[in-house]
């Protein structure tokens, strides 16, 4: 979102499609659009995201999860820098900043066949890796003062602090979960605290194997 927020495009759309959450058949009608009907009875034609997020940033958050179909289709388009929008048959141009991320190892999956390398080799673009949590410890206490403030504000409770006792057991867990599971713990830990410090003991770990 910085990325946008921070560029020549921020007054533009920012559209988010979160490829893990959609059907597989769905997925091309989400990106290029389809006719009115097609799949409901709904009156109006439907734009793809890839024409609502014209002159801005269109965000495909896990790409691992499109199918090799619709990655073939995904391809076609970028590489024309076209495609027929479905709802009115015409080939639009696309112009908007492509973002992709995923928590797999794209790499991986071309070996495996499993994504398609010339797509892969298309969108790498410049990787940003973000480490996970346990790997960015310095980034722990900054999260968890965030979800608290977040989290007190949001429900009307004074925001609280973080004892030295339980920030150290923060620091010093291993975050299987990563940045959700600080979000849920330190939520939990604001819900459990008696007064107006977070102490050790509202600091709560699920249990889970290794």
């Amino acid at each position: 979102r910085s990325l946008h927020d921070l560029s020549s495009r921020n007054t533009m759309p920012f559209i988010e499609v979160n490829c893990a959450a959609i059907p597989a058949e769905l997925i091309e009608s989400e990106l290029f659009g389809h006719e009115k009907g097609a799949f409901t009875s709904a009156v109006k034609d439907k734009k793809g995201k890839f024409e609502l997020a014209h002159g801005g940033t269109l965000f495909l958050d896990e790409i691992a999860e499109i199918n090799g179909h619709d990655q073939a289709k995904l391809l076609t388009a970028i590489q024309k820098g076209t495609f027929v929008s479905k709802d009115s048959g015409e080939s639009k141009k696309i112009n908007c900043r492509l973002i992709t991320s995923t928590n797999k190892d794209l790499k991986e999956l071309v070996r495996l066949g499993a994504f398609r390398e010339d797509l892969y080799y298309l969108l790498v673009g410049m990787p940003i890796i973000i480490p996970s949590l346990k790997d960015r410890r310095a980034d722990i206490l900054l999260l968890a003062a965030k979800f608290k403030k977040s989290f007190c504000r949001k429900n009307e409770m004074d925001v609280l602090r973080i004892d030295k006792a339980a920030q150290e057991k923060l620091l010093h867990y291993n975050w299987p979960g990563n940045v959700r599971e600080l979000k849920a713990i330190v939520e939990l830990a604001c819900t459990m605290a008696d007064e107006e410090y977070i102490n050790e003991e509202d600091i709560r770990f699920e249990e889970t194997s290794p």
